[in-house]
């Protein structure tokens, strides 16, 4: 079985010449330092480490996974050491600030770094996936106390942790959690309630695990607006155990070399972070950073499929190919049906990695800009690409992995190619952090209908310049189309997140098409490399973009066609 292999070379040209990091960094006097021969650096020898340390666990982690016996997890061989090697060589603290024992780097070579530890473990990087979101949510919310206590660990990956919201009854709908924080005489207090669905809630890797809990106190009113949040380690700084129990782990479809933990809280001490009722505005900077890194992973492992597909393809001999001359099996990449699966999921890749890169160097522009429009812009750019990327790229990543499993026939199916075990460790990524059902509302109902389409109009003005004059005319069928819900959503409160999801996927392929066009205008992009995924895009992708706006308009034409004419055959 091979191992994945990042591409460095690839990553810089996505990032820097087509994404363009070394201009928008440049406008930010915190990464005055960053040039261009640092970050290839850094990628180097994330790419290093990665190959080497990470990608050979994939196999055990799956085959093993993760053992519980009596409330404890025990982490599949070489998962520890591993990740010991992870935050002592600093990776966790990449993009932290150095105050806080971070190295300050921008955000887009976490990005990077992240996509690749998904594509070449995905069950090992859910341990430290949480990291960045917990030490933004404590740095910005935690109390001097806490921080002192847990920042800089957090921010080293010295010791890991949890994001604990889900409950059995409250999943999507947070406002139904019912875990209760009471209050106690020395400021702190006692948690008791089950969370299901906790990435890493016990385990073996680091000496201590930090849960960030979202829980009510005792007078908070029902619903969303009642929750709060609060910290509670595993142990306390005198040594001593917390009240938090891991009852089992889930046996899950895939991603068994992450421990998918029940836990209970028993009055379990914990500290208040932010304001009461406030908890969901601290949790989100955990969800919404969090959010980026999940279409991250849905990139990562439709390219782990590809290189496992690909590499298949170039040595497995099969019939003739159409047109052949030879008079002997030609390889399966010569194939037309094959050839096709494989660049459709490169043009997939590729597009979505320009867009995330970006989206990751728009997170620091909305962060360090000094300049009051530029973070405005940038926040308009992060609010509306991060749900269509998680949303989209999540679903191509377990979809297009299936069609690169199709490469290889009925061998796809077993364990010993491995890619089996990526459709598998694919499908969550499409549920959590906020389902692609709820990332195609978010961007819908309450991102861009609104304000009437205004925020994404302005955004595809950003855009435009940069498109094909195909490009342009559906960025212009978008919008006609987005008015058009605007106006049919008056008739009908089930219009918009009926079709959200076709919405959504539209959105993604004017996305494409832009991200293509900027690859194709890049120096060096006329490669062969680049040249069969292009192809693919305009061919087998972007004519989905007419089906979904069909979808849209047809139920529009429904919304605001009058009563009679809805009710034809009734008597």
């Amino acid at each position: 079985m091979s191992v994945y292999s990042p591409d460095p070379q690839d990553a810089f040209f996505l990032m820097n010449t087509v994404a363009g990091a070394d201009t928008a960094l440049q406008e930010l006097a915190c990464f005055s330092e960053v040039d261009a021969e640092l970050m290839q650096q850094v990628l180097a020898e994330a790419s290093k480490f990665v190959h080497e340390v990470v990608a050979p666990l994939q196999g055990v982690g799956d085959s093993v996974g993760a053992q519980w016996k009596d409330g404890q997890v025990t982490m599949p061989p070489g998962f520890r050491s591993a990740y010991q090697a992870f935050w002592q060589a600093g990776w966790p603290a990449l993009s932290a600030a150095p105050e806080d024992s971070g190295q300050g780097l921008p955000s887009v070579l976490e990005a990077i770094l992240y996509e690749w530890l998904s594509a070449a473990n995905h069950g090992w990087t859910m341990a430290p996936g949480l990291l960045h979101g917990a030490y933004e949510c404590i740095k910005h919310h935690a109390s001097d106390a806490l921080k002192v206590q847990y920042l800089s660990k957090v921010a080293t990956g010295e010791w890991l942790a949890t994001m604990c919201l889900t409950e059995p009854h409250a999943g999507s709908d947070l406002g139904l959690a019912s875990t209760r924080a009471t209050p106690q005489a020395d400021g702190s207090f006692a948690l008791s309630g089950t969370k299901i669905f906790i990435s890493g809630g016990e385990h073996d890797l680091t000496d201590n695990i930090v849960h960030l809990v979202l829980a009510r106190l005792p007078d908070a009113p029902p619903g969303p607006k009642g929750l709060s949040l609060f910290l509670c380690p595993k142990f306390y700084p005198d040594g001593s155990r917390s009240a938090v129990h891991c009852e089992r782990i889930e046996e899950k479809m895939g991603l068994h070399g992450s421990p998918t933990c029940v836990m209970r809280f028993e009055a379990a001490r914990s500290w208040l972070v932010g304001e009461a009722g406030k908890g969901l505005n601290a949790m989100f900077i955990m969800m919404n950073a969090a959010r980026l890194h999940v279409a991250l992973q849905g990139i990562g492992l439709l390219d782990a499929a590809w290189q496992k597909a690909h590499a298949y393809a170039q040595e497995r001999r099969q019939m003739r190919a159409p047109g052949s001359a030879r008079g002997q099996a030609d390889l399966i990449a010569e194939h037309p049906a094959m050839r096709r699966i494989l660049d459709t999921q490169r043009a997939w890749i590729d597009a979505g990695r320009v867009l995330a890169y970006r989206t990751a160097l728009e997170l620091d522009l909305a962060k360090h800009h000094p300049n009051a429009s530029r973070q405005a812009a940038a926040q308009r750019w992060c609010g509306l690409i991060t749900p269509v990327l998680k949303s989209a790229w999540t679903e191509q990543g377990f979809l297009g992995a299936s069609a690169c499993l199709q490469v290889f026939g009925g061998h796809g199916y077993v364990r010993e190619w491995g890619v089996e075990q990526i459709v598998r460790d694919a499908r969550v990524a499409m549920i959590y952090e906020g389902t692609n059902e709820i990332q195609a509302i978010d961007l819908l109902v309450r991102k861009v209908l609104p304000d009437g389409g205004q925020a994404l109009g302005a955004l595809l003005n950003e855009l435009l310049p940069g498109m094909s004059a195909a490009g342009q005319a559906r960025a212009q069928r978008l919008r006609e189309i987005t008015a058009e819900l605007a106006q049919a959503s008056l008739h009908d409160p089930v219009l918009a997140p009926a079709v959200a999801d076709d919405y959504l996927r539209a959105l993604a392929l004017v996305l494409m098409d832009w991200a293509w066009t900027q690859i194709q205008a890049a120096p060096d992009s006329q490669a062969a490399r680049w040249k069969g995924p292009a192809q693919a895009l305009s061919r087998h992708v972007l004519p989905e973009f007419n089906m979904r706006l069909e979808i849209i308009s047809s139920r529009c034409r429904e919304a605001t066609a009058p009563a009679a004419a809805t009710s034809v055959g009734v008597a």
